[in-house]
């Protein structure tokens, strides 16, 4: 049996018809069949602007006759915010740290020069900006050797982090993790850069060698994927920020 039928045929059959929201009390609620989307762990899914249920809403409405769950990244993201992120505020937060303490920002190449000066005037911008509007210092490392961040980095980072809402974090720690860097995760969610530029200086490395090599399949089905999951966390972002 082909694995794209298998996955097809494992997937759960639509079950509604409509899909809307309705303001409830401490947000809005996605209605399906005017019956309330629900979490994993059996909690309701409710998130605090309109624009965010109208994201997780148009996910549910365009299931067809089966339901792609693992594709429906923002409603896994919501369940994120709501079923684990109070439990594990701090936790999140220090992982986070942990992907400031590995930068991806912070690792230039040593050769070629071009690829040298392509990250020097991509990533040195964003890396400044955060420095002075986090009020931290970031070393810069030549090559894949780890080079230690200050701990006062670390700790400013961690704090900034756990600052947040629960669906602000979870977004910041998807994003991290997504980039390979806390600080385009952040600056994202500050609205620094958009989805498209956030994965663009994210795979810069990869951009370059794809210039010289070209792209195969697997790559770029990789690509595709992630393209995808950067411009929901985009949208997630600027959701939250709607009024």
């Amino acid at each position: 049996m082909r694995r794209g039928f298998q996955e097809a045929t494992d997937r759960p059959r639509r079950f509604y018809k409509a899909v809307t929201i309705s303001q409830a009390e401490g947000g809005f609620a996605i209605l399906l069949d005017d019956r309330q989307v629900r979490g994993p762990l059996g909690g309701r899914l409710l998130v605090p602007t309109r624009a965010l249920a109208e994201m997780i809403a148009a996910e549910w409405a365009v299931q067809g006759e089966t339901l792609d769950i693992a594709g429906m990244h923002a409603t896994r993201l919501a369940n994120t915010a709501i079923d684990s992120i109070p439990q594990a505020r701090a936790a999140t937060a220090r992982s986070v740290a942990e992907y400031a303490g590995a930068d991806l920002l912070c690792y230039f190449a040593e050769e070629p020069q071009a690829l040298v000066s392509r990250q020097s005037a991509a990533w040195e911008p964003v890396l400044t900006r955060a420095e002075q509007e986090f009020g931290v210092a970031f070393v810069r490392a030549a090559g894949i050797i780890h080079q230690a961040q200050p701990e006062a980095t670390l700790e400013q980072v961690r704090t900034l982090a756990e600052s947040l809402d629960d669906f602000r974090l979870a977004g910041v720690a998807f994003g991290a993790s997504l980039y390979g860097s806390a600080v385009l995760a952040l600056a994202l969610q500050r609205g620094w850069l958009d989805g498209a530029q956030a994965l663009a200086l994210a795979r810069l490395d990869e951009i370059f060698q794809e210039e010289a090599w070209g792209v195969d399949e697997e790559a770029a089905e990789r690509v595709a994927r992630l393209t995808l999951e950067s411009a929901m966390l985009d949208a997630w972002f600027r959701a939250l920020d709607a009024a």
